[in-house]
C-alpha cells in the first residue's frame, strides 16, 4: 500500500512541476508600427520630366527638436504625379520605409487630405492584391490660385487574429506617419 501512495504522490509531484514550469506566452503583435523620420513628396508636373522634392523631417523623433517641413510650391491649373517615400533617416544606412510599404500593401494605406478641400483633388494610382489603395503614387490636380495644407498620412492595418482589416478607408489600423505640409497655389 505504501508503494502506491508513494506512486501516487510521485506522480501529483511531477504533473505539478510540469504544469507550474509552463509560462504563458503573450501573443507578439501581428506587426509593429515603423520608425519614420522623413515623409517625402515628389510632384512631377505632367508633360515634364522636371521633379519638385518636398520632405517633412524630424530626425531626432517625437519630442525632441520641432521638425523641419518644406512648403509645397504648386502652379494653378496643372496636373502632377504625386510620389511619397517614408524614410527612417537614423539609422546607417537610410532605411527606406517605402519598398517594405509596397511589400505589405495589404497593411497600408497612404491618406492625402488637401485643406481646404477644394485646394486640390488627389488620385490613387496604385492599389494592392485586394484592389484597395495604397497611395504611394497619385495624381493632384490643382485649380485656381489658394493657400492651404497637405496631410499625409500612413495608416498601418494589420490583420487582426489573421484577418485583413484594411477596407480602403482610414478608419482602421494606427498611424505610422502623420504629417502636414503648407501648399501655395500660384500662377
Amino acid at each position: 500500500m505504501n508503494r502506491l501512495h508513494f506512486s501516487w504522490a510521485l506522480a501529483l509531484v511531477l504533473t505539478l512541476a510540469l504544469v507550474t514550469s509552463c509560462k504563458k506566452e503573450e501573443p507578439a503583435p501581428e506587426d509593429e508600427n515603423e520608425l519614420i523620420t522623413t515623409v517625402r513628396l515628389k510632384f512631377t508636373e505632367n508633360g515634364t520630366t522636371t521633379t519638385q522634392t518636398f520632405d517633412w523631417k524630424d530626425l531626432d523623433g517625437e519630442g525632441g527638436s520641432a521638425p523641419t517641413i518644406a512648403s509645397v510650391g504648386l502652379k494653378t491649373n496643372r496636373n502632377y504625379k504625386l510620389e511619397v517615400e517614408f524614410l527612417n533617416e537614423s539609422v546607417t544606412p537610410v532605411d527606406n520605409i517605402t519598398e517594405e510599404i509596397k511589400e505589405e500593401a495589404d497593411e497600408h494605406l497612404v491618406v492625402v487630405i488637401p485643406q481646404p478641400a477644394g485646394l486640390l483633388t488627389y488620385t490613387y494610382d496604385d492599389k494592392d492584391s485586394r484592389n484597395y489603395p495604397i497611395g504611394l503614387t497619385g495624381k493632384i490636380v490643382t485649380t485656381s490660385a489658394a493657400t492651404g495644407t497637405i496631410q499625409v498620412q500612413l495608416r498601418h492595418q494589420p490583420p487582426v487574429g489573421g484577418v485583413p482589416v484594411k477596407n480602403g478607408t482610414a478608419t482602421p489600423g494606427s498611424d505610422d506617419a502623420n504629417v502636414t505640409f503648407n501648399v501655395v497655389v500660384a500662377p
